[in-house]
């Protein structure tokens, strides 16, 4: 029989490989949907689809070594001992395999054939995206004992494709610039890029993740300013979920662990339960991070109940009568890390945010079953460690609804207002509305008269604010401060959350500018990520900002927020009056007893407090929304912030003491 020629034969690697989908053009008007916006999560972007690339060699079994570059200038460089891409040409497009995959969107090596079997996906769609989103590229491929080369200008090509060297080995180096043009804002971060690249560390045993920062060496004398750091795992996720739970109480020592494949679906499951009261689940699917689950976690979820389940009443720890742990039971304390891995991930948008491929829930879920089972039966005192903490959160989870219950029925009849205490706004429409929580009933006097009233309401915080991650859900409803936030929010708290019955579409935290008022937002910051994380997410939280000084010279009053505001605006004063700088300055006590400053003629007044504020200043300063200065609030980094608020705020005094002798040096205007 005459050989097809238009096959791939099986383990080949060549330009028959590529297949070409469409062009490239859409990539730089649209490049949110390609990379997800041009944030800084965009830019990041750029270099997982190049890692990945990497990555998805070293699943093939051809690559070992990947070093990632940061070097001056915005420059990226990313290098990986693979196959290298292939350089002869493409039948279909007529031009090297190696331009084709840069310069045309949908041309990869993952689209059909033998060329990969399991990938992250669309090999050329990461390559030239990041060619078409940067301003210059550069590409070296060692294959077939030549060094290859070829450099694209905004994803250009600016010559053919052409050997400038011999080479032994294979693999592949891409450097590029980002486009300024794309990105506003061009800012690498270290911490960032370092934890994506340990977790494909943990997520790929066997392949060698090097990391270097040289932005800052420009000579042989800057050598001491590079950051090196490299990441090796034999442990893969069991060593993930270890790492997750870094100074947390274990409640099962041992963590589970099971790796299977069926139907050429590969799973890897591994989870560990702690003390905690936030879940941590990761799951990935071709190591791609799936943020938004997907399939697999479905499957992992069914299996975990059930399971769990089974055991505790086949053991009697849990009676048939009390109907057993609900999914949401099971999450508090929970560290997981679900990783498939398959021929043709389906995933949903772009950016690869949720896996969808249906037969995936059903292997998961049969493998987990029959991995935890298992494990239960071989390791029952960690069993019962971990139906323990399960059965703590359903006691807690029914002392809770009982609390919820008895506190949303209170605001039910009190019209969902606190005498004495909320003062609401006129408008029901939240998208329009704010709640502005403010420190003390001094200030909560002077911004309820200074508020406008249509949109803006008041509830000041009265009572000792309790920790939140010290205590458990049902005292944290039943407590004098944080009680009155439940019910003036409208939504519920816990599995009665519902963000669509937010009454305020700002929640805004208004304290004094010292310790005391840091340590109330951090507990109130505490108190809305552990159980209003979705208004985080959701950007409905604000801090706002009251200034630090009023400057005043006659008419002329200023307020700044900083002391580096302060001297620029006092030197401004002073040149507008026509004096000269360094001029006496003159400690003076006002009709209230207080000491200030008086520079020039230039009176200055630092606000020690929300109260030393009239209505009037207050408004002006830091509620009127055509001058106040606010805060946003967001999560980078979840895990990042997960484990601050654990030392922080945790029951576990080390960790934090080393973090306050660490950072101590670095606090500025520490008020005592």
């Amino acid at each position: 029989m005459a050989e097809d020629k238009g096959k791939v034969k099986k383990g080949e690697y060549g330009a028959k490989s590529i297949q070409v989908l469409e062009g490239l053009d859409p990539v730089r008007k649209r490049p949110g949907m390609y990379i997800g916006g041009t944030s800084t999560e965009g830019l990041h972007h750029l270099i997982w689809e190049l890692v990945n690339n990497s990555i998805d060699e070293a699943l093939a079994g051809y690559c070992t070594d990947i070093n990632i570059k940061l070097l001056p200038d915005n420059v990226v460089e990313i290098t990986d001992n693979g196959r290298g891409i292939p350089v002869d040409i493409h039948p279909q497009t007529k031009k090297s395999a190696l331009e084709t995959v840069m310069t045309v969107l949908h041309a990869g090596g993952k689209f059909g054939g033998d060329g990969y079997k399991v990938s992250g996906g669309l090999h050329g769609v990461g390559a030239s995206v990041v060619n078409a989103l940067s301003e210059w590229t550069k590409v070296e491929v060692k294959r077939q004992g030549k060094i290859w080369t070829q450099e694209y200008k905004r994803g250009k090509p600016s010559f053919n494709v052409k050997p400038i060297g011999s080479a032994k080995d294979t693999g592949t180096k891409t450097i590029f610039k980002a486009d300024h043009e794309i990105f506003p804002e061009i800012k690498y971060s270290w911490t960032k890029i370092l934890d994506y690249v340990r977790q494909q560390a943990y997520l790929t045993k066997g392949v060698k993740i090097v990391m270097e920062d040289l932005r800052e060496v420009v000579s042989e004398a800057d050598s001491h300013k590079a950051r090196r750091h490299g990441f090796y795992f034999d442990g893969g996720i069991v060593s993930f979920v270890k790492f997750l739970n870094r100074g947390k109480e274990i409640k099962n020592v041992v963590p589970f662990y099971f790796e299977k494949s069926v139907d050429e679906v590969a799973v890897e499951v591994s989870l560990q339960y702690t003390d905690g009261y936030k879940e941590h689940l990761y799951s990935f699917a071709n190591n791609i991070f799936t943020p938004e689950g997907g399939m697999h976690v479905t499957g992992f979820k069914m299996s975990l109940t059930r399971i769990l389940n089974d055991y505790a009443k086949k053991n009697n720890l849990i009676k048939e009568k009390d109907g057993g742990m609900t999914s949401e039971d099971l999450k508090e304390g929970l560290t997981a890390v679900v990783s498939v891995k398959l021929r043709n991930p389906q995933f949903e948008g772009q950016t690869k945010s949720k896996l969808g491929n249906a037969e995936v829930r059903g292997i998961v879920s049969q493998i987990t079953a029959e991995g935890l089972s298992e494990y239960l039966e071989k390791n029952p005192q960690d069993a019962r460690a971990m139906i323990d903490k399960c059965l703590l959160t359903v006691r807690a989870r029914i002392a809770a609804r009982a609390a919820k219950d008895a506190v949303l029925r209170k605001g039910a009849l009190e019209g969902m207002t606190l005498p004495g205490k909320l003062a609401d706004c006129t408008t029901r429409d939240a998208s329009r509305s704010e709640l502005y929580i403010v420190e003390g009933d001094s200030a909560g006097g002077s911004a309820k008269q200074g508020r406008d009233r249509m949109f803006q309401a008041i509830l000041p915080l009265r009572g000792k604010l309790v920790n939140v991650e010290k205590t458990s859900l049902d005292k944290v409803v039943k407590s004098d401060t944080l009680k009155p936030i439940i019910i003036a929010l409208g939504a519920g708290i816990g599995e009665t959350f519902d963000i669509g019955k937010l009454r305020y579409g700002k929640v805004i935290i208004m304290a004094d500018a010292d310790v005391d008022g840091s340590h109330i937002r951090t507990l109130l910051l505490t108190f809305f990520y552990r159980y209003y994380e979705e208004l985080i997410t959701n950007g409905n939280i604000y801090i706002a900002q009251p200034p630090l000084y009023q400057l005043k010279k006659g008419k002329d009053v200023r307020y700044v927020y900083t002391d580096d505001e302060k001297e620029k605006a006092l030197a401004d004063m002073m040149a507008k009056a026509g004096k000269k700088a360094g001029k006496e300055v003159v400690m003076e006590t006002d009709e209230s007893g207080e000491v200030g400053e008086k520079v020039a003629g230039i009176n200055i007044q630092r606000y020690k407090g929300l109260g030393e504020m009239n209505p009037e200043q207050l408004w002006n300063t830091t509620m009127n929304p055509e001058f106040r200065m606010m805060y946003q609030v967001n999560i980078q980094d979840v895990e990042e912030a997960d484990r601050i608020f654990d030392i922080l705020m945790g029951s576990d005094v080390e960790p934090r003491r080393r973090f306050i002798q660490t950072h101590a040096k670095s606090v500025k205007n520490l008020d005592v």
